[in-house]
């Protein structure tokens, strides 16, 4: 690839990422921020910005910011097929269903959106961007890796910014519970598995979508479990830097803001959390597909 060619490559994906920044955007201000979705979304627009921002660090930015599109575009169809008042994938259908809840806490959401967007969404993107650059996944492995740091941040950021403080931890221990079987390290680490069993199966369709089926079908379970009601009492909430305390029981509440999450640093222990595919079962049903 020539030098000029290569700037264009790099400022056409770049303008891509922009697009969906945008979109982002919009999403978030047509929902009210007390909606599940809400936190989710605005918790994927900093991870987005954050990438976007870094762009050039990455060794293939271009293939980079494809793979950002891609993937972003998996949310974009769910949230257009229940606006459409058609079911999304099983795996988003927790959040949508539940994002009304008033039992459930903020933190809760955005993990049951991440959940749903790397297990399932992100192995599906990182193979459909391979076929469309006609390139095997180990020459993404090491920009997908280097992602880790972004998403880790921000998890470690909403889970600090979400989560009650040090002296309510025994209160909500139930709650402490729940979200700590869930870590976007092991998350992506399970992505990448699936990555190369998709990519394997590439050329057996029939086999490929038995196998997203189930993936789809497991994660969905998972993130029906994060969205469990722990029964948190409702004086406990969520807090962001300068804010008066929250209900814990407030869908959306307390969101750490862009330039809070994009500061974060990843967490030096992340506790592990299995996607639990030997037990699941391939999702029931006609679901929209990207």
């Amino acid at each position: 690839m020539s030098t000029r060619t290569g700037v264009s490559a790099k400022r056409e994906g770049a303008r891509g990422i922009d697009r969906v920044i945008g979109r982002l955007k919009a999403i978030g201000a047509g929902l009210p921020p007390a909606d599940g979705v809400a936190v989710f979304n605005r918790m994927y627009l900093t991870v987005t910005e954050t990438v976007r921002a870094r762009l050039a660090e990455f060794a293939d930015p271009p293939a980079v910011a494809e793979l950002d599109v891609v993937f972003a575009g998996r949310y974009l169809r769910a949230v257009d097929a229940v606006a459409a008042g058609r079911r999304p994938p099983a795996c988003w259908r927790p959040l949508f269903e539940l994002r009304a809840r008033p039992d459930l806490h903020p933190v809760q959401f955005a993990l049951a959106g991440m959940n749903a967007h790397i297990q399932h969404d992100l192995p599906l993107a990182v193979v459909d961007t391979c076929l469309r650059l006609g390139r095997e996944p180990e020459r993404l492995a090491s920009d997908y890796h280097r992602i880790n740091g972004v998403l880790a941040g921000v998890e470690a950021a909403v889970r600090e910014q979400l989560m009650p403080g040090p002296d309510l931890l025994e209160r909500v221990e139930p709650l402490t519970h729940r979200v700590g079987v869930w870590s976007v390290d092991t998350a992506r680490d399970a992505a990448w598995a699936s990555v190369r069993v998709l990519w394997e199966l590439r050329e057996r369709p029939s086999a490929a979508g038995a196998f997203s089926s189930a993936l789809d079908g497991a994660v969905a379970l998972l993130g029906r479990a994060l969205l469990t009601p722990v029964g948190l009492p409702p004086a406990l909430g969520a807090t962001t830097p300068g804010a008066a305390p929250v209900d814990a029981r407030t869908p959306g509440a307390a969101v750490p803001d862009t330039a809070t999450l994009g500061a974060a640093t990843a967490p030096d222990a992340p506790v592990a959390g299995r996607l639990p595919l030997a037990r699941s079962r391939p999702a029931t049903g006609r679901d929209e597909r990207g």
